[in-house]
């Protein structure tokens, strides 16, 4: 975004956050309070037992419309499952103020930008997180 640094975080998790026309408050509030929870930083035995909280780490979401990409036809991905541009910034908004109020430190990107997001990944993990209710 014109070169301007809008989020940035130290230690913690990027999410890339997308929405379906289907997602609303209970998933949103689900979300934010499993990626609260979720203990996947490493304690003094080198075990995934340790939150956000517990590392005082903090998150960085970039919506991300594209993750509901439909592409088992053609060639060109299809975007009929994505929450439309108004709904989907409301539910952005919404899923970051759930994840504050679970105590988490949030810093955002700028909704509908093309961004350039730098990331440093100590790996070996990497989550594919969606709510109950859709399954």
């Amino acid at each position: 975004m014109d070169g301007a640094m809008v989020g940035r975080i130290g230690i913690g998790y990027l999410v890339l956050v997308g929405f379906t026309h289907r997602d609303g408050e209970e998933e949103i509030a689900w979300c934010a309070r499993k990626i609260a929870g979720l203990r996947m930083f490493e304690d003094g035995g080198g075990k995934m037992n340790l939150s956000l909280a517990a590392i005082g780490g903090a998150v960085l979401a970039v919506s991300q419309f594209t993750l509901y990409a439909d592409v088992l036809k053609g060639r060109r991905p299809a975007f009929i499952d994505a929450a439309e541009p108004a709904q989907a910034e409301r539910l952005y908004d919404r899923f970051c103020e759930r994840l504050s109020a679970e105590g988490i430190t949030v810093a955002r990107g700028v909704f509908g930008a093309r961004m350039e997001v730098d990331l440093t990944y100590n790996g070996p993990v990497t989550i594919l997180l969606d709510s109950p209710s859709k399954k």
